[in-house]
């Protein structure tokens, strides 16, 4: 007797699959994935609402504007809501991501870089405009750059002819449930992390500010409005992971030379009691608990600034930032997780 093929009763398609026992076979596979090495980036939203910031809906805005997809995405609502994007991994103009159906399927997406004379353009549109950048980057956005920014032929967002995509499911429609899926998942992953944007674009963020332009802008330069504006050095690094120089030091003559102290003797004794303790404390490691302060402590510990740090860590240098400004325990990603680890085991 010939055996009935899985898809035979359901006119080529597979059998369905309800959504508990999805995300159980999910998470069996990405468990395996993991063991093999492999960093999963999962997408997880709260409550229905996929994206929240500038960022994120204007993705989502963006790709819904255009006809051929908005007939097409609805249908992977449902799958990124409920967490079927177990991995979402976003390089350089390239996303790679996993996603759970009747089982594991994986989808590519391909996007096109910025044509230098497109990139060029938009950084002299932006010229001048740093505190509007950075009320960009937070989402408290000028209409200026807001138009700047979303323009659907000189913006940073990609056309329908910039984006290629593929899965590897049975489905053989233009864009599956899964790419819809996947599609819907960058918005919100660009909620957390917007400079992965202009990384899927293949430009730097950073070469939207100069130098100078930041000096300008801290120092107040230009009209009232510019200065009222202005941006501290802090906002800067924050924001665009530029660390910038203090400056020379201020005249001898701003303060009074200081007598140095005569520090007391310490007896031989004393001395080698203090080093046995700190020996004796050396041989317990401490545990490393990810916070805002104990980020910025380490980074300190081995003398980095953010973009350096970033690079150590493997994470974008905005990342840094944002972790040293949280309150409570942050909950970076497998790869970030890894990458304190491994320079807090050599601090």
């Amino acid at each position: 007797m010939r055996r009935r093929s899985r898809y035979s009763d359901y006119g080529g398609w597979p059998a369905y699959v309800p959504v508990a026992q999805r995300r159980a076979n999910a998470k069996r596979e990405v468990a395996k994935l993991r063991k093999k090495g492999q960093d999963i980036q999962p997408v997880e939203i709260e409550g229905r609402m996929i994206a929240r910031s500038f960022w994120g809906k204007g993705w989502c805005t963006h790709l819904e504007s255009f006809g051929d997809y908005s007939n097409r995405l609805p249908r992977g609502r449902t799958y990124v809501r409920n967490g079927s994007v177990c991995h979402l991994g976003i390089t350089k103009a390239k996303v790679e991501a996993i996603v759970a159906g009747s089982e594991l399927y994986r989808v590519n997406v391909d996007i096109t870089p910025l044509k230098k004379t497109h990139w060029k353009t938009l950084k002299q549109r932006c010229a001048g405009k740093i505190g509007s950048l950075i009320e960009l980057l937070q989402g408290n956005l000028s209409e200026e750059i807001m138009g700047t920014v979303i323009d659907p032929k000189q913006g940073l967002f990609p056309a329908p002819r910039e984006i290629r995509y593929v899965c590897n499911c049975p489905d053989w429609a233009g864009m599956c449930k899964h790419i819809s899926a996947v599609m819907y998942g960058i918005g919100a992953r660009l909620d957390s992390q917007p400079e992965l944007l202009f990384l899927l674009r293949g430009v730097d963020h950073q070469e939207l500010i100069s130098v100078d332009a930041a000096v300008g802008a801290i120092a107040g330069r230009g009209s009232r409005r510019a200065r009222r504006r202005s941006l501290s050095g802090a906002d800067l690094e924050n924001v665009f992971g530029v660390e910038l120089d203090d400056g020379p030091p201020a005249s001898s003559s701003a303060e009074p030379k200081r007598k140095p102290t005569k520090r007391k003797a310490v007896p031989k004794k004393a001395k080698k009691a203090v080093a046995k303790r700190r020996t004796t404390r050396s041989r317990k490691p401490v545990p490393f608990k990810p916070t805002a302060r104990s980020v910025a402590t380490l980074r300190r510990k081995h003398g980095m600034s953010k973009a350096e740090f970033a690079r150590a860590v493997g994470v974008s240098a905005v990342t840094i930032a944002n972790w040293e400004k949280a309150s409570g325990v942050i909950r970076p990603q497998a790869k970030g997780l890894a990458g304190l680890l491994k320079l807090h085991k050599q601090s």
